[in-house]
C-alpha cells in the first residue's frame, strides 16, 4: 500500500506535463489614436484623413495576437473587420491599418467589446467615433478673387430683390417668416440697392421703384411710436408683431439701422430728376419724425431701447457701449428736429468712459468693449454707413478698434483652445447667427462651435486677407452644403455636422454692404456726405476724414 501510494505521488524532472493555465488579466484600454490623434472613448475625434488610416490602442496589459477575436472589434459603415494588423515594439499595444479609403465627413466609429480577448479580459465596451476631413476638391469653377467678391454679393442681393416682401417690398426676417419683416435687416438692404444699381445687377429705374415701395410703406402704412418704428412689422398691413410680450412698440436700435439705410439711399438719388427728389423728401419726412429724445425716458442722460404704448418703460433696456448702438446716438445728435446733446452721449453710450478697455487679448489691444470683443456684428452694424477710417473721438480711433476686434476674432478661432472641429486661418468668425442650439450672439465669451458665415465676410474692410481665405473655404470647400440662390447660408457648426437651412436678413446685408466698402467705399461716402450726420458727429466732438 505504501508503494503504491509513493508511486502515485513520484514524478520525474522530464515531466512533459504542461504547467498549470495563467489567469486571465483583467485589463482596460489606457489610450486610443487614430493618425496619431488622441482620440477619447465616447467622443468624437475630428479632420481625419480618408486613406492610410491607422489605428493605436494600448491596453493596460500585455495582450497575445495570436488570440484576437476579430468579431470583438468593428466598425460601423460597411468596414467591420477590414484590417491589417501591424507589428509593433510594445506589447501592450494593438496597431492595425484599415484596408480601405474611406469617405470624406463621414462619422465612422470603433467598437471594441468587453470580455476575452487578445489574451486578457477587457472590463469594459469602447467606442472611438471620428469624423474624416472635408472633401478639398473645389465644389465649384475655381475665379479670379475679384469675381468670387462680386458673386458673392450678387447672390446675397438677392435675397432682398427676390425674397423681399411683395407688397412693402421689406425684407423678411429670414427665409420661411412669411409676413413678419424686419426694419433693420430692410434698412441694410436699402443700402444695397445702390450698390446693385452701380455693379449693373439692376438698372437704377427698377431700384428707385423697389425703394419708392418701401419708402411710402414706412411713410403711409407702417406702426411708428413717436416716430420710431418697431422690430418687426406685418408685410401686408404695416401693423407691429411682436418681437417678444412686451416689445411691441419702437424699437430704437432698429429705427436707426433702417434711418442709416435711408440716409444713404437719400444721398444716393438726391441729385436726380424731380421724381427722385421728390422721393428723399419724404426720406427727410420719415427722418425728421423719429422723436429722438422721446427715448431719454423722461430726460434721463441716457437713451433707451425700447417703448411700448402697452407696457410703456417696462423693458427699461438703456443703450449703452460697447455694442452695436453707436449709430442711435450718432443719428440722435445729427437730427434736425429732435437732437440729444453731447451729455447724453458721453453718460449714455461711453457710461463716462467705462466704454473703455485697453487690455491685450491674442497680443492685440483692444480699446473698448468687452474682453475679447464681444459678437462680431459690433464692428458691423454701426459702421455700413459710418465711416471708421480716421474717426476717432474722446474713447477710440474706430478704425483701430474695429481692427483689433476682428483681429481678436480670428485669432482666438485660430487658436482654438476649445478644440473645435474646423477653427483654423481659413474657417472663423464668431458672431449672431443660428446654431444647432438656436439662434445666438455667438462670440469668444460664448462659442459652441458654430461659425457665422457674416462674421468674416462682413469684416472684409478690415482683414481682406483673412476675409478672402474664410470666402474661399465658404465657397469651394463648403459651397456644396452651404450656397444657394442667396448666396450663403446662415452659418454651420463642423462638429456637429449642421449646416443652416436658413438666410437672415440681418446677416444677409452686411456681406453686401461691407464688401463694397472694402472694395469702393460707395456706402461709407454716401452716408458720410450728408451735411447733418457731418453737424452731429462735430457735436459729438468726432474727428472724421471726408472722402469723394
Amino acid at each position: 500500500m505504501s508503494g503504491l501510494l509513493s508511486g502515485t505521488i513520484s514524478c520525474s524532472k522530464d515531466d512533459p506535463s504542461p504547467p498549470p493555465p495563467q489567469p486571465i488579466v483583467n485589463a482596460v484600454i489606457d489610450n486610443a489614436y487614430v493618425n496619431k490623434k488622441l482620440i477619447t472613448n465616447g467622443q468624437i475625434g475630428y479632420d481625419i484623413r480618408v486613406d492610410s488610416i491607422v489605428f493605436h490602442l494600448r491596453f493596460s496589459s500585455d495582450i497575445n495576437l495570436k488570440e484576437l477575436k476579430r468579431e470583438k472589434i468593428s466598425f460601423n459603415n460597411g468596414l467591420d473587420t477590414a484590417y491589417t494588423l501591424l507589428n509593433d515594439t510594445s506589447k501592450k499595444v494593438l496597431s492595425f491599418k484599415i484596408n480601405k479609403q474611406l469617405d470624406y465627413f463621414t462619422t465612422y466609429t470603433l467598437s471594441i467589446s468587453s470580455g476575452r480577448n487578445l489574451g486578457i479580459n477587457l472590463t469594459n465596451n469602447y467606442q472611438y467615433s471620428f469624423i474624416t476631413q472635408l472633401d478639398p476638391a473645389p465644389k465649384y469653377p475655381v475665379i479670379p478673387d475679384d469675381s468670387l467678391l462680386t458673386l458673392t454679393q450678387k447672390q446675397t442681393f438677392r435675397y432682398f430683390w427676390e425674397y423681399g416682401h411683395p407688397v412693402s417690398g421689406l425684407a423678411r426676417e429670414r427665409t420661411g417668416s412669411g409676413e413678419t419683416v424686419t426694419i433693420g435687416g430692410s434698412g441694410f438692404g436699402l443700402m444695397a440697392i445702390p450698390v446693385a444699381i452701380e455693379r449693373n445687377w439692376i438698372t437704377r429705374r427698377n431700384g428707385f421703384d423697389r425703394l419708392s415701395t418701401i419708402v411710402n410703406f414706412l411713410n403711409t402704412q407702417a406702426d411708428r411710436f413717436h416716430g420710431a418704428f418697431p422690430h418687426w412689422l406685418n408685410g401686408t398691413n404695416g401693423k407691429v408683431q411682436p418681437f417678444s410680450s412686451k416689445d411691441d412698440g419702437a424699437d430704437l436700435v432698429e429705427t436707426a439701422f433702417m434711418i442709416q439705410g435711408l440716409l444713404t439711399a437719400q444721398q444716393y438719388f438726391k441729385n436726380g430728376n424731380q421724381e427722385e427728389r421728390n422721393l428723399c423728401d419724404t426720406i427727410q419726412k420719415i427722418w425728421e419724425e423719429v422723436e429722438w429724445t422721446w427715448f431719454q425716458q423722461n430726460g434721463q442722460q441716457k437713451l433707451y431701447w425700447h417703448w411700448s404704448p402697452n407696457y410703456d418703460w417696462a423693458m427699461n433696456m438703456p443703450i449703452t457701449g460697447w455694442n452695436e448702438g453707436l449709430i442711435v446716438y450718432i443719428l440722435a445728435a445729427s437730427s434736425p428736429t429732435f437732437p440729444i446733446e453731447k451729455s447724453v452721449y458721453d453718460n449714455g453710450w461711453a457710461q463716462n468712459g467705462a466704454i473703455r478697455n485697453g487690455k491685450l487679448f491674442f497680443n492685440v489691444q483692444l480699446p473698448l468693449g468687452e474682453d475679447r470683443g464681444g459678437p462680431l456684428f459690433f464692428a458691423h452694424y454701426s459702421f455700413l454707413g459710418l465711416d471708421p477710417r480716421n474717426l476717432s473721438d474722446t474713447y477710440a480711433n474706430y478704425w483701430i478698434q474695429n481692427r483689433a476686434h476682428v483681429q481678436s476674432n480670428y485669432l482666438y478661432c485660430v487658436d482654438n483652445q476649445k478644440g473645435y472641429y474646423g477653427y483654423n486661418t481659413n474657417c472663423w468668425g464668431l458672431s449672431a447667427c443660428d446654431s444647432p442650439t438656436g439662434y445666438g450672439a455667438f462670440s469668444p465669451n460664448n462659442d459652441n462651435g458654430t461659425i457665422a458665415v457674416t462674421a468674416s465676410l462682413s469684416s472684409f474692410p478690415y482683414s481682406p486677407i483673412e476675409s478672402m481665405q474664410a470666402l474661399r473655404f465658404f465657397y469651394y470647400v463648403l459651397g456644396d452644403k452651404i450656397w444657394d440662390e442667396y448666396g450663403f447660408m446662415d452659418s454651420f457648426n463642423l462638429g456637429k455636422k449642421w449646416f443652416s437651412n436658413s438666410h437672415l436678413a440681418i446677416d444677409q446685408g452686411p456681406v453686401v454692404i461691407m464688401i463694397e466698402n472694402y472694395r469702393s467705399q460707395m456706402l461709407w461716402n454716401l452716408f458720410m456726405q450728408n451735411k447733418e450726420i457731418q453737424k452731429g458727429l462735430s457735436k459729438l466732438g468726432f474727428k472724421y476724414t471726408l472722402t469723394t
